[in-house]
C-alpha cells in the first residue's frame, strides 16, 4: 500500500521537516532553538521567519542533535493533546516509512501514549521514548487475518502463538494482543461463533492470569476483506457473551463498521462492554479524519469518553498528506 509523503521544506531531511512545524512550523521544547542556534531565548520568540532562517536552523539542529536528545517529557511540553479524556495511540503501518525511532519522537510530542501493532522485537523500543505498544502481533504469519478462530482446524496453532505472546506481552506492559476470527470459507454463522467461543475460552484462562486482554478483530467484508466472517458487531458481541471473560474483548474498527453497517455511536454506546479497543479511518477510502469523511469523529470521540471507556483508540488511517501533519489533526480532532 503506498503512503504520501512531502516535505515543507527542501534540504530538511524528511522527518526532521515533520516535525519542524509547530506553532510557526517547529515542534521543539521550549528552548531547544536556542540551545541550537546559539541566539538568546528572546530571539527565537518569532512571529515570521524566512526561509532561508528555516534553513539555517534545521542545520543547527540536526549538528546539535537536539531532536534525539529531547526526554519524552521534554516534547511533551509541545504537545496537541489538551483535554487527554481519550487514551490515542497509531498504528505502526500507515507511518512504517519513518524510522520507528523518529516516529516515537515525534507521537510523544503528539501526546500520544502509545503505538499501535508492533511485532514484539519492537515492544521495548517503543518504552525507551515513554510510550507503550498499545496492541501487540502475536505472529508475522502471512494468513493471520484470514486464519482464524472460527475454524476448529487452526485452534491449536492459534493458541500456541497466544500462550508464546501472552506472557511476553505481560513483560513488556502490552495491555493488548490482536486476534481475528477469520475467512468464511463456507462456514455458517452458528458454526463460526461457537467455533470462536470454544478457541477463546481455551486461552483466556490464560490472558485473564497475565492481566492481557485479546482482541478480536471486527473487520469489512464489502470493501477490504473479502469472505472475514467477523464483518458485524452482532456476530462479534456474540462471541464474546459466549466466552464470558473480561480479557477477550473485541476489537471495534469504526472505518470497517462504518462501512458495513454505520449507526455507529449507537452500536458503542449499545456494546460498550465488549469492546476493549478502537482503530479509526476515514470512509470512504481510509484516509484522513477530515472534511471529507461522513463521519463527524468529534462526535464518535466525545461518544466513546462518555461511555467512561478507559483503553486505546488507535488511529489507523493512511495518510494522503504530510503523514505527520494529518496524525496530528487527527490527534487534535479526537481530543475531548
Amino acid at each position: 500500500m503506498s503512503i504520501s509523503r512531502s516535505s515543507s521544506f527542501e534540504g530538511i531531511p524528511e522527518v526532521a521537516s515533520q516535525q519542524f512545524r509547530e506553532p510557526w512550523g517547529l515542534l521543539l521544547p521550549p528552548g531547544a532553538l536556542s540551545r541550537a542556534s546559539g541566539l538568546p531565548l528572546a530571539a527565537t520568540r518569532m512571529t515570521s521567519i524566512t526561509r532561508r532562517e528555516v534553513l539555517a536552523v534545521a542545520a543547527a539542529i540536526a549538528g546539535a542533535g537536539v531532536l534525539s536528545d529531547c526526554s519524552p517529557a521534554e516534547m511533551r511540553t509541545s504537545d496537541s493533546v489538551r483535554r487527554g479524556r481519550l487514551k490515542q495511540s497509531v498504528s505502526r503501518w500507515p507511518y512504517d516509512r519513518i524510522p520507528l525511532r523518529d516516529f516515537c519522537k515525534a507521537c510523544a510530542a503528539m501526546g500520544l501514549k502509545a503505538i499501535d501493532l508492533l511485532q514484539p522485537g519492537d515492544w521495548e523500543i517503543v518504552r525507551e521514548y515513554g510510550l507503550v505498544c498499545s496492541m501487540g502481533y502475536p505472529t508475522e504469519r502471512d494468513d493471520f487475518l484470514s486464519n482464524g478462530f472460527n475454524k476448529r482446524a487452526s485452534h491449536a496453532m492459534l493458541i500456541r502463538e497466544l500462550e508464546a505472546t501472552i506472557p511476553l506481552a505481560a513483560k513488556h506492559a502490552v495491555p493488548n494482543v490482536i486476534a481475528m476470527f477469520g475467512n468464511r470459507g463456507g462456514i455458517s454463522d452458528t458454526e463460526g461463533i461457537s467455533a470462536c467461543v470454544e478457541g477463546l475460552r481455551r486461552i483466556a484462562p490464560l490472558a485473564e492470569e497475565h492481566q492481557v486482554t485479546v482482541c478480536v478483530e471486527l473487520l469489512n467484508s464489502k470493501v477490504d476483506h473479502k469472505d472475514y466472517h467477523g464483518d458485524h458487531t452482532a456476530f462479534g458481541v456474540e462471541v464474546m457473551k459466549g466466552v464470558a471473560s473480561m480479557r477477550v474483548k473485541l476489537l471495534y474498527d469504526i472505518y470497517h463498521m462504518q462501512i458495513m453497517e454505520g449507526d455507529v455511536i449507537r452500536t458503542i454506546r449499545d456494546n460498550i462492554s465488549h469492546i476493549a479497543h478502537f482503530h479509526t479511518g476515514g470512509v470512504p477510502g481510509r484516509n484522513e479524519l477530515d472534511e471529507t469523511q461522513e463521519l463527524n469523529w468529534r462526535a464518535v470521540a466525545t461518544a466513546i469518553v462518555d461511555t467512561g471507556f478507559r483503553g486505546f483508540v488507535a488511529h489507523e488511517f493512511v495518510p494522503t498528506r504530510d503523514p505527520l501533519t494529518s496524525l496530528r489533526e487527527a490527534v487534535t480532532v479526537c481530543d475531548v
